[in-house]
């Protein structure tokens, strides 16, 4: 998915994402979060430089 400007994305708990630039393109977020209980983060792996590259 592309995003444009003024974008709003709404990510549902629980969901794996990831959110980055395209190798043409810079890219920056905002990210708000509703506090939950017995909640954590967790990194995901890098992206690899083949996934980066195709997009």
């Amino acid at each position: 998915m592309s995003l444009a400007e003024g974008s709003v994305i709404t990510i549902p708990a629980d969901v794996r994402h990831w959110h980055g630039a395209k190798k043409d393109c810079w890219f920056s977020h905002l990210a708000v979060e509703v506090p939950g209980t017995d909640c954590t983060t967790e990194w995901c792996e890098p992206v690899s430089d083949a996934a980066y590259f195709s997009l």
